[in-house]
């Protein structure tokens, strides 16, 4: 089974311009993907809380399955609440340096 973390698609993307696949001009923006990661750990919450309410109707009974779902859903929200943490460390640090 494969993850997908947001780093993966960060990694994807630095290989493709490093490769000159694609002109930088062209590459994904910051915001751009951080947008992207968003929705992707948003995607995983509504899997993990479908698959949870069909638990809970008795419509599966595949408990593994709503297991893992719940868990890549909470560890793709730790990540993105590391990286939130982490922009906001260094956005502060900038604001403390004198001008």
């Amino acid at each position: 089974m494969k993850i997908d973390l947001p780093v993966q698609s960060l990694q994807n993307n630095m290989q493709k311009s490093i490769g000159g696949s694609e002109s930088s001009s062209k590459g994904v923006s910051f915001g751009e993907f951080l947008n992207s990661a968003i929705k992707q750990v948003d995607g995983l919450q509504k899997e993990s809380e479908k698959l949870n309410e069909a638990l809970a109707m008795g419509l599966t009974d595949n408990l593994h399955q709503v297991m893992i779902a719940s868990e890549k859903a909470s560890i793709a929200m730790q990540f993105t609440m590391q990286v939130r943490n982490k922009i906001m460390d260094a956005y502060q640090e900038i604001m403390r340096m004198p001008i």
